[in-house]
């Protein structure tokens, strides 16, 4: 064998061992918590208690929720994965924001809601759409291939109504609502800038190996193992409250 045939399974093995050290980390924040969009204990109490516009904290609470929301991120991985252009990254990325950020808002403003466990289960069924769109399945198994486009925007609307629906269970306060929510988004907002920057990263240096797309579709087929385990644990969550 080849030297760089055995450079190369080591770095395979790398990716995989990498790959899989992420599914248990995610795994083990799935069980912590009974909803992807679950607010902590302290934020909660946060927003729970608070009155009036205070602009700088829920920049903050938005942002926190965007970087630790396993589920944002496994699907913001997905839309970017093969997206080499930057005019690309932002066009996708944008509309994800958009779908969010319009649900997010309006469904707190006008009080819609949707059980917590149904819409997590939604939006772990998004990341499993995405990957298995990067592994080309549509196009090979059932023969055509969905607009991509379309699908960022409408699971973005999915991911902004799971938000809405926590935030909703702690009654916030109406009082400065609109500017809360607003800033609140803002910082979702710059909380997926901040976690896009290190993917676009994280991918530029992965992309020059040589077996990267052998190692990405191991990782995509990962990501559809983690999308499964993020519905079943809602479904499972769904049918235990209910019983």
């Amino acid at each position: 064998m080849k030297p760089t045939s055995i450079h190369g399974q080591s770095r395979l093995t790398h990716a995989l061992v990498f790959a899989l050290s992420l599914s248990i980390l995610f795994y083990a924040a799935g069980v912590q918590t009974a909803a992807a969009h679950d607010v902590t204990p302290g934020d909660a109490g946060y927003i729970q208690e608070i009155w009036g516009v205070h602009i700088i904290p829920f920049i903050y609470l938005g942002a926190k929720h965007m970087v630790t929301g396993y589920d944002h991120i496994l699907f913001l991985l997905g839309v970017v994965f093969f997206l080499y252009r930057m005019k690309d990254v932002a066009i996708y990325v944008s509309l994800f924001a958009l779908g969010h950020s319009v649900t997010m808002l309006f469904g707190v403003w006008y009080g819609w809601g949707i059980n917590a466990y149904i819409i997590d289960a939604i939006i772990g069924l998004s990341v499993v759409y995405k990957a298995l769109d990067n592994l080309g399945f549509f196009q090979r198994v059932l023969g055509f291939q969905p607009n991509t486009k379309a699908a960022t925007l409408i699971f973005g609307l999915f991911h902004g109504t799971g938000l809405a629906s926590k935030i909703l269970e702690y009654k916030i306060s109406p009082d400065g609502l609109l500017a809360n929510l607003l800033a609140f988004n803002v910082g979702v907002e710059i909380g997926q800038l901040l976690a896009l920057f290190v993917i676009l990263i994280v991918m530029g240096y992965w992309r020059k190996s040589p077996n990267f797309m052998r190692q990405a579709t191991i990782a995509n087929i990962i990501m559809v193992f983690l999308g499964v385990l993020l519905t079943y644990q809602q479904i499972a969550g769904y049918i235990a409250s209910t019983s």
